[in-house]
């Protein structure tokens, strides 16, 4: 006998599940260790391939939704050997190398979407470790809506697909700036009555 698998179940699957249930049981899966997304991230790194379709549609959907902020894409490659090595290395050196970029505020990590195979780094120990470890948020974005991943476990917030990561890291600027001009004529229109309020106050005193 050279090989046994389970009956049902193949050898990827079966090395999911096994690594899925061991880092569970380590717990970097519990929500306690979650960290939360900022509300107005100034910078934000991109590990990704630089040549694929998901790239184009993280930055063209921050692009449109939040044009004010700087974007950092680190280049990897997502399937293949030695990928798993590139994404786990490119997560850590850009936590080593956060104050020499000028802060970075969120890292969305991910791909496109593929078969099971294609989507393996993402399935990979070194990779979920190196998630795990980051004290940058980590925003999982790996294939369509129906793939789950180890990494999507790990990370701090999984979006559904590279487009959706790019709607949960930044609002839309066009509502930022709304709701600061209703903040700001609601403290002005606040100032002039505590004033008015004011005068009405001294020119009592000042008659009495």
């Amino acid at each position: 006998i050279r090989r046994l698998e389970p009956r049902g179940v193949g050898a990827l699957e079966l090395a999911y599940r096994q690594l899925r249930d061991k880092l569970q049981a380590e717990g970097l899966f519990d929500p306690r260790h979650k960290k939360p997304l900022p509300t107005y991230p100034q910078r934000i790194a991109v590990v990704t391939s630089p040549t694929g379709a998901a790239v184009a549609d993280v930055l063209r959907t921050i692009a449109r939704r939040y044009p004010c902020v700087e974007l950092l894409v680190y280049p990897v490659r997502v399937q293949g050997p030695g990928s798993a090595d590139e994404i786990a290395r490119a997560i850590a050196r850009l936590n080593e190398q956060d104050r020499q970029l000028g802060g970075i505020d969120v890292m969305i990590v991910g791909r496109g979407g593929g078969s099971l195979e294609d989507l393996w780094s993402f399935n990979e120990e070194r990779v979920a470790r190196a998630i795990h470890a980051s004290r940058i948020p980590v925003v999982s974005a790996v294939g369509h809506e129906t793939d789950f991943t180890i990494a999507d476990l790990v990370a701090d917030v999984r979006a559904a697909t590279p487009t959706a990561a790019g709607e949960i890291v930044v609002p839309v600027l066009a509502e930022v700036l709304g709701d600061l001009r209703r903040r700001a004529a609601r403290l002005t229109q606040a100032t002039g009555t505590g004033l008015a309020m004011a005068a009405s106050q001294l020119g009592a005193l000042t008659g009495r």
